[in-house]
C-alpha cells in the first residue's frame, strides 16, 4: 500500500520507521537518546479480572468469563503480536500467564523465570533461581509462585523481584501450581512417591501435606482440593478429594491400577461437577463426570478411539476437551452427549482454553518434529474460525483482554531446541488526520495543526506515539496536548527552531477514544509559498490497519 509518509520506524517500544531524509536522521536520534532504563513489572494489590494468572485460572475452569475483545466474529482477523525468543542454550520450560500486563514463563537450563511485556514481546527481567522452572507458575496479589527443579517453592516479589520465602518440597515438581484463598496448592516426586503440599501463601509455612503422585494442578471448591493422580502397579490411580484445611481424605475415585493409568490432566469443578480426563483400568481414555461431594460417577465420555483426553475447559454448560485421537469435542456438561466434534492436524495432548464463544487449542503432529496447529474453534459448533501454524512442541494457550499467548519448542533434527512465547491478537487501528487552524495563513501568521489520534479499536492501544516536525518555511512556537488521562510528553524543538517533534502518549488509550497533539508554528515564508506538513502515528499494539496512520498536508501562504 501507499502511504503519505512510509512507515518502518523502530522506536524503543514501538516497531515502525519513516522513510524521508529528515526523519531517518531523527530516529537514529531517537534511538541513541530515549532509553528506557530497567523498570521492574508493577503489579497492583488484586490482580485485574481479565488477567489469566495461573494453569487453571482462579476460577478453576480454563475459562475466561471477561473477554470481549475477541470474539466469534472477529477471532479470524488475529495476528501474530509479537514473538519472543528464548537465548542459545535456554527454554521455556512452562505455559504462559500474564498478570497486570507482564507474561511470566519458566525456563531452563538456564534457571530462570522470565518476566516479558504484554504489550512488546520485550523482556522486562528475569529472575534466577539454582535450579530450572519447570512447571507453570501462578501469580497473586503482587507475588510470583513458581517450583524448581530441586524440589523448592519460592514466593517472590513481582515488583522488586526479591525473594519473599522459599519451601522445601524434597523432590521434582511435578504438578503446575495452584494459589486459592491464602493457600499455595504444589505438588512433587512421581506415581512411585509423590507428595502433594499446602503452603501459607504469605509465610511459606507447610499447612498440611497429603502422600499422592499428583500429575497437574489440583482444583480447588468449597473447601476441597481435587488432585490428580497417577497410578502404579497395584495403587490407585485416579482422583482424590481432600479437605482444604486439614489435609485429610474425603473420597477416592479409582480409574486404573496399572503403571500410566489414572489421571492425566487437572480436573474442573464446576456447579457441583468434578471434570476430568482419565486412562481406565482397560487402558481406554474417558472423560468423566463426577458428584464434587461424593465422588459418584454422573456420566462418562470415551472418545472415537478411547485416546487419552486433556485437562478439560468448562463454560457455559459444556465441557470442551483435547484428545490424541486427534479431536477435539464439545460435550454436555449435564450428561456427556457429544454435541460436536472438529479434527485437527495432530493429537491434542494440552489443555483447551475458553473465552467469550471460542475455543483456544493446540494440534500436535505425532511424526517428528511434530508440526503444531493453533486453532480457534466456534465454541457453540466446533467450526474452525482461525489457525496458525507455530512449529512444534506446543503447549496450553491462555486468552487475556484481546490477546492470546502461547508457548513452543521446535525441535530440530540435530536435537537443537529453539523455544517460544508468542501472543496474537487484532490489535487497535489507529486513525490520524490533521486540520490547520487559520485556513488561510500569510507570512508571520501564528499556524495550528491539530492531530486527533482515534483508536477504532476493539483493543486499547498502548504507548501511542505522534511523530511529526516543523515543517520547513515555519519555526517553532508551542504545543499543546489534550485527550486521555496522563495526557503524554512531547519533545519539541526550541521556541523559534526547527526540526522534528515526538509526543508519547505514555499510557493505554481505550476503543472509541481519542488523543489530539496540537502543534503552532509562526509562518517565515512570503506569499506564495507552500508548508508541508507530516505527521505519523504508532503504538506497541498490533495496528491491523496501518493504511491511516499517516497524513500529508500542504498548505499555501497567501
Amino acid at each position: 500500500m501507499n502511504l503519505p509518509v512510509p512507515l518502518k520506524y523502530r522506536k524503543l517500544r514501538s516497531s515502525f520507521r519513516i522513510d524521508s531524509p529528515i526523519f531517518s536522521i531523527l530516529l537514529i536520534l531517537l534511538a541513541m537518546v530515549f532509553v528506557v532504563p530497567f523498570v521492574p513489572a508493577q503489579t497492583a494489590s488484586a490482580d485485574p479480572p481479565g488477567d489469566w494468572t495461573q494453569f487453571l485460572r482462579d476460577n478453576l475452569q480454563r475459562w475466561d468469563p471477561f473477554e470481549t475483545v475477541l470474539r466469534v466474529d472477529n477471532v479470524g482477523s488475529l495476528q501474530l503480536k509479537w514473538t519472543q525468543t528464548a537465548k542459545s542454550a535456554a527454554a521455556f520450560y512452562t505455559d504462559p500467564v500474564v498478570a497486570s500486563g507482564v507474561v511470566y514463563v519458566g525456563g531452563g537450563p538456564d534457571s530462570q523465570l522470565h518476566a516479558i511485556d504484554a504489550s512488546t514481546g520485550q523482556q522486562i527481567w528475569s529472575y534466577k533461581a539454582k535450579f530450572a522452572v519447570p512447571t507453570t507458575p501462578a501469580v497473586v496479589n503482587g507475588v510470583i509462585y513458581l517450583g524448581t527443579q530441586d524440589g523448592f517453592l519460592y514466593a517472590v516479589n513481582a515488583h522488586t523481584g526479591v525473594t519473599l520465602w522459599r519451601f522445601n518440597g524434597g523432590d521434582t515438581p511435578s504438578a503446575d501450581i495452584t494459589v486459592f484463598n491464602g493457600v499455595v496448592y504444589f505438588g512433587v516426586g512421581d506415581a512411585t512417591g509423590g507428595t502433594v503440599y499446602a503452603v501459607n501463601a504469605n509465610s511459606g509455612e507447610m499447612l498440611w501435606n497429603y502422600p499422592a503422585g499428583i500429575t497437574s494442578a489440583p482444583a480447588v471448591a468449597n473447601g476441597v482440593v481435587y488432585v490428580p493422580v497417577l497410578g502404579v502397579t497395584g495403587g490407585g490411580g485416579g482422583l482424590i478429594a481432600l479437605n482444604a484445611h486439614t489435609g485429610d481424605l474425603i473420597w477416592n475415585y479409582f480409574v486404573g491400577g496399572m503403571a500410566g493409568q489414572g489421571v492425566l490432566g487437572s480436573p474442573a469443578v464446576v456447579n457441583g461437577v468434578v471434570y476430568f480426563s482419565a486412562l481406565d483400568s482397560t487402558g481406554t481414555g474417558r472423560v468423566y463426570a463426577i458428584a464434587a461431594s461424593s465422588g459418584k460417577t454422573l456420566w462418562a465420555f470415551t472418545s472415537g478411539s478411547g485416546a487419552r483426553s486433556s485437562t478439560p475447559a468448562v463454560a457455559n454448560g459444556v465441557v470442551y476437551v483435547g484428545s490424541d485421537d486427534g479431536n477435539v469435542y464439545g460435550l454436555s456438561a449435564m450428561n456427556g452427549h457429544q454435541l460436536w466434534d472438529f479434527t485437527a492436524s495432530g493429537q491434542l495432548f494440552h489443555a483447551p482454553a475458553v473465552a467469550n464463544g471460542v475455543v483456544y487449542v493446540a494440534g500436535l503432529t505425532p511424526t517428528p518434529p511434530g508440526a503444531g496447529t493453533f486453532y480457534a474453534l466456534n465454541a457453540t459448533t466446533g467450526a474452525k474460525l482461525w489457525n496458525s501454524s507455530v512449529g512444534s512442541h506446543v503447549g496450553s494457550p491462555i486468552v487475556s483482554n484481546g490477546t492470546v499467548y502461547v508457548t513452543n519448542t521446535d525441535v530440530s533434527s540435530t536435537n537443537t531446541n529453539t523455544s517460544h512465547v508468542r501472543a496474537f491478537s487484532i490489535g487497535a487501528d489507529l486513525f490520524l488526520r490533521v486540520m490547520p487552524s487559520p485556513t488561510t495563513i500569510h507570512q508571520d501568521d501564528l499556524l495550528t495543526y491539530s492531530f486527533p489520534v482515534w483508536n477504532l479499536g476493539p483493543t486499547n492501544a498502548d504507548f501511542e506515539v505522534l511523530t511529526t516536525e516543523v515543517p520547513p518555511g515555519t519555526t517553532f512556537d508551542h504545543i499543546r496536548i489534550s485527550g486521555t488521562p496522563g495526557l503524554g510528553t512531547c519533545f519539541t524543538p526550541q521556541f523559534g527552531g526547527t526540526g522534528i517533534i515526538v509526543c508519547h502518549q505514555n499510557g493505554s488509550m481505550a476503543a472509541n477514544a481519542t488523543w489530539t497533539v496540537r502543534v503552532t508554528v509562526r509562518v517565515i515564508v512570503p506569499s506564495g509559498a507552500t508548508i508541508t506538513e507530516k505527521a505519523v502515528v504508532l503504538a506497541d499494539t498490533l495496528d491491523p490497519n496501518v493504511a491511516n496512520n499517516a497524513v500529508t498536508l500542504s498548505t499555501k501562504v497567501h
